[in-house]
């Protein structure tokens, strides 16, 4: 008996029925894919263990319960803050107050940086890291100020919170730097700074009769000196927003005033004898944080002294971007994270 063939209408409708539903399942395997890589933790290098660290600008990252209490009382653009030290602009207090949604994302990408160690910037202390690092120990300087920089260290990782440095905020004018110290009282033990250079001065140099650079060239004999007292015999690292590009500078340290003028070699200038300091985006071309940003440059960075990038993992430089749908629709940063592998003896 011969089969029937279905009549050609009927055949149409078939050929829809399953092409739409082709499509939906491509579809589906898309955002499948899409998801997964939006969640997905940076690639460790093979090889054996490494320790991770990294820096991160959360920019004005106040536990929601603190933040509301301070918008209350925002200083408007032309008003005065008087004695107080805790404060927000009012600008600040209608643009970036966060959602429980929106930590919920930014810990997303914690997971993902993966890092074990995390310099932080523009954060007002350990109430308001542990709503996105969750599992995490905190070092933050003492700042009466909400911008405080700062540490999150996975908890497990041997360290101990070093004194605040005070002399970088140059009287607490502007921000100190956070010292941190990794395995301490081992032969591997070595020193973090966590550091907020003054803004202003990106990418001029710093005899720049500009305020800003004026203050940024105040804050960098500070800076050498403790970057002096470490090469006297630890290895140690500089991770933070030095609000400065550090790779476009060229030429001299100083100008023919002796005034600082390339902040770069001011402080990569074998002094004491000896010391070299390591920038871990040098060679890396510069990604933006989301598709919405046009930046030229890095601002932030992790700098290693010579001793400490002998055990830098070569090729391991992480920059962790935005997805564009969470850049748009959330509120996380204008800064995102810098890192880099480092291999640790045993």
């Amino acid at each position: 008996m011969a089969r029937m063939n279905p009549p050609p209408t009927q055949r149409s409708r078939i050929s829809t029925r399953a092409r739409a539903l082709a499509a939906l399942i491509t579809t589906a395997l898309a955002l499948s894919m899409t998801a997964m890589a939006a969640t997905a933790k940076i690639a460790r290098p093979g090889g054996g263990p490494s320790l991770r660290i990294a820096t991160w600008n959360l920019e004005w990252f106040i536990a929601p319960e603190n933040f509301l209490a301070l918008a209350r009382t925002c200083v408007p653009r032309d008003g005065s803050p008087g004695p107080r030290e805790r404060y927000i602009p009012c600008d600040v207090a209608t643009e970036k107050e966060r959602s429980a949604l929106d930590l919920r994302v930014l810990e997303r990408y914690v997971d993902r940086l993966d890092a074990d160690i995390v310099a932080l910037q523009e954060v007002d202390g350990i109430a308001a890291a542990r709503r996105v690092f969750r599992n995490h120990d905190f070092c933050f300087t003492q700042r009466e100020g909400v911008q405080n920089n700062g540490f999150a260290i996975r908890k497990g990782v041997p360290h101990r919170c070093g004194p605040d440095l005070l002399a970088l905020s140059l009287d607490d004018r502007v921000r100190r730097g956070a010292e941190l110290i990794v395995y301490p009282g081992e032969k591997r033990e070595f020193r973090l700074l966590s550091l907020h250079l003054k803004s202003g001065c990106a990418r001029r140099t710093l005899d720049d009769p500009r305020r800003d650079c004026q203050t940024l060239a105040r804050q960098i004999p500070e800076l050498e000196r403790w970057i002096d007292e470490q090469a006297a015999g630890r290895r140690f690292g500089l991770l933070g927003d030095f609000n400065h590009d550090l790779l476009a500078g060229e030429g001299p340290a100083r100008n023919d005033q002796g005034q600082v003028r390339n902040l770069w070699a001011e402080i990569n200038d074998d002094e004491p004898k000896g010391l070299t300091l390591l920038n871990v985006a040098a060679g890396q071309p510069f990604v933006n944080c989301a598709p919405n940003q046009n930046y030229r440059s890095y601002i932030d960075h992790v700098v290693l002294d010579g001793r400490l990038a002998e055990w830098r993992v070569a090729g391991s430089f992480v920059r962790l971007t935005y997805e564009a749908s969470d850049a748009l629709q959330r509120k996380l940063s204008d800064h995102c994270p810098v890192g880099v592998d480092l291999r640790i003896p045993r």
